[in-house]
């Protein structure tokens, strides 16, 4: 919608400077032929077609001017030409051409033997490393995404993507909403709300929302959602943990996403032979075969994790695994191997 509306204001805006453009050309084009007693081609049809032919270079050469200032006049139309015609000629015509070819192009429904499966709203860096665990245990889904480049770009990486707004009833119901196991909202908090409000009109889905601001969440569960799950809450109860005992056998505050695959954050306690290393030489997947999805790095949370990120005594790694994964990254990060 946004690149519809700036789409409409870029062919106005074009337009107009266009028409003011051939508007000042007629003006001078009169005034000079007039000035050079050429009365005959002094109006506005020999005008229109004077610039018209001199704007594309035809120049047929049957109207001419014959002083340094006509001659000059008909130089900076000659050369203003460029930029005016194939700058509208490309914002008018090329460009929407080739936004409705790649459109036309991109799948907007999934298949329809499609079901039981998970309808994800929304890519990020998290989402792809649960597209992973997906892929691995054999649960089907599909990815909802609104930005073209973006849908292309995951269409590529064999990601079962569709295009389509993510809170449009039609692009949910293409996704087989009916028949799928839940939804996962992961947009802006405003977004979201519109997901699970459209998912919950059309559908008795469970619905797992993502929320930024923890003051939202109640927001959610009115709209409909089954959970809601916040990042910033959880970190309250990871710092409250860190002062208990780190041998505790018991998996806690873990959210699961469906059966058997759960989101967590892990604290590193003192003891961590994770402590010091960089993501890349900690080998945690190896080691696991759980993934790093996003890490807590001096108060705020990051889903930009790179390979030479240093694990630290503050740092609160998010996980997604199965629960024996991040059983044995629980493991990791609170006492030696």
């Amino acid at each position: 919608m946004k690149k519809a509306h700036l789409w409409h204001r870029a062919v106005l805006k074009s337009s107009s400077l266009a028409v003011a453009v051939i508007l000042v050309y007629l003006l001078l084009f009169i005034q000079l032929m007039k000035m050079e007693q050429q009365y005959d081609h002094a109006n506005v049809f020999d005008g229109i077609y004077w610039i018209v032919t001199t704007i594309t270079t035809e120049g047929y050469g049957d109207i001419v001017f014959s002083s340094a200032a006509g001659k000059l006049f008909s130089v900076a139309v000659m050369i203003s030409g460029i930029p005016l015609v194939f700058g509208i000629l490309f914002t008018l015509v090329i460009f929407p051409w080739l936004e409705r070819s790649i459109r036309s192009s991109l799948p907007t429904k999934a298949a329809k033997k499609l079901s039981e499966h998970i309808i994800i709203c929304g890519y990020n860096p998290l989402v792809e490393t649960l597209i992973e665990e997906l892929n691995e245990n054999e649960i089907p889904y599909v990815l909802i995404e609104e930005e073209q480049e973006l849908v292309v770009g995951l269409l590529k990486k064999d990601i079962h993507t569709i295009y389509g707004i993510p809170y449009d009833e039609e692009t949910l119901r293409n996704a087989n909403i009916d028949s799928a196991r839940f939804v996962i909202a992961n947009r802006s908090d405003e977004m979201n709300a519109n997901i699970v409000l459209t998912a919950r009109n059309i559908s008795d889905v469970k619905i797992i929302a993502m929320v930024e601001d923890r003051s939202n969440k109640k927001y959610l569960k009115y709209a409909g959602a089954t959970s809601v799950v916040s990042p910033k809450e959880l970190f309250g109860r990871f710092i409250g943990r860190k002062a208990a005992d780190p041998f505790v056998s018991r998996l806690t505050g873990a959210t699961e996403f469906f059966e058997g695959v759960s989101i967590i954050e892990f604290p590193i306690y003192p003891k961590s032979p994770l402590l010091g290393k960089t993501i890349r030489n900690a080998a945690i997947r190896e080691k696991t075969g759980a993934n790093i999805v996003g890490m807590w790095k001096v108060g705020s949370l990051s889903f930009n994790v790179r390979p030479e990120d240093t694990i630290r005594d503050n740092s609160v790694l998010l996980a997604i695994g199965t629960t024996e994964q991040l059983s044995k990254l629980r493991r990791l990060t609170q006492r030696m191997e």
